[in-house]
């Protein structure tokens, strides 16, 4: 349905053409997600994340010829059959895409609740689809004349936060009225993060049992990163102490570990996978996983922790694993959501 042309140009020619009503966009950005798990879709997929500069650096001229004639040769088919082990094949699409959904629902009520029709919220991919580029465009369309960019990563990192940067940013450069922008920075030290963190620990145990040990499994990246002024280290090791605090626990009981190696390259260290089966061969039977790096759970949530992961503390012998899910589309975690927008859009708009 076409937006009613602004009042403002009533006095506009006839064949001026409509200008919708101005508005506020709230863009919210997550990692992305395939099409499908067949080969071409995982292929695509697959193809654009690796050959993102923030994520692999590599000089092209030695890591194309790896990427196109040997990697993307044989990925596609381990990377589908993993992702077909956790498809919402009632919705046709991955978990992450089904959760991010059910995210900006939430927000868009929250949103309507504050600003009525005067603010509008969608959602774009850094990989797949829907790209960044083809929501801009059709927000601008719609007449948000400003947009408030949301990357959905707690915690910063070039190759989360600043690579979905990248790619807003060029969107904007397409086009001809560019709309006022703004950029909502990292969280991972909030209060209310870490509120919502904890009772998810709490939630998994109303019994009141405990585990032997928290994992705090974060996504890695390669050592380098951390030596060359990435914060992404740092911020993980601080909200794993901030949640530690909030619970009360000694410092032995939870730990930091980094999960998701890829290449040759040494990476953050302890590796996820080789720490809960250490956990298990020295005596922690009772061990519990949360991943908060991650907003939404997807395949490294999913598929690795619940399976590879959990693979490795049982077969060294653990008996008790617990995978605490990410904060999802949870009442705490929208409400935090939507106070962290609030507050970034000061200055622009105030409530009903």
């Amino acid at each position: 349905m076409p937006k009613p042309a602004n009042p403002r140009l009533s006095h506009a020619p006839a064949d001026h053409p409509a200008v919708p009503t101005a508005k506020i966009g709230v863009l919210v950005a997550n990692l992305g997600t395939p099409d499908g798990t067949d080969y071409w879709s995982m292929r695509r997929y697959l193809g654009e994340f690796l050959s993102d500069k923030r994520v692999i650096d590599i000089p092209n001229w030695k890591w194309q010829p790896l990427l196109q004639l040997i990697i993307l040769s044989k990925r596609p088919f381990t990377s589908g059959a993993n992702y077909k082990t956790i498809w919402n094949n009632e919705a046709n699409e991955s978990p992450l895409m089904t959760i991010t959904k059910q995210q900006v629902a939430k927000l868009k009520q929250s949103m309507a609740a504050l600003y009525g029709d005067r603010v509008e919220v969608d959602f774009c991919m850094r990989y797949g689809n829907p790209s960044t580029r083809s929501v801009v465009d059709r927000m601008v369309k719609n007449g948000c004349e400003k947009i408030l960019f949301f990357p959905l990563y707690p915690h910063y990192a070039g190759a989360t936060s600043a690579t979905a940067n990248d790619a807003f940013f060029k969107a904007l450069m397409t086009q001809k009225r560019q709309p006022a922008a703004r950029v909502v920075p990292e969280y991972f030290d909030r209060p209310n993060y870490i509120e919502a963190l904890a009772q998810s620990v709490l939630n998994a145990y109303p019994d009141g049992a405990q585990p032997d040990v928290l994992v705090c499994s974060y996504h890695g990246m390669p050592k380098r990163y951390l030596m060359e002024g990435d914060p992404y280290h740092c911020q993980c090791q601080k909200t794993t102490r901030l949640l530690r605090e909030r619970l009360g626990w000694d410092k032995d009981r939870i730990h930091t570990t980094f999960q998701s190696v890829f290449g040759t390259e040494e990476w953050l260290r302890p590796y996820t996978v080789e720490h809960v089966a250490e956990l298990a061969r020295a005596g922690k039977k009772r061990i519990a996983v949360i991943s908060p790096a991650f907003s939404a759970d997807c395949i490294e949530t999913l598929e690795e922790i619940k399976g590879e992961i959990c693979e490795a503390f049982e077969h060294a012998g653990g008996e008790s694993f617990t995978y605490i899910p990410c904060l999802n589309d949870g009442d705490a975690h929208i409400a935090l959501l939507s106070e962290v927008i609030e507050e970034n859009l000061q200055g622009w708009i105030h409530r009903l």
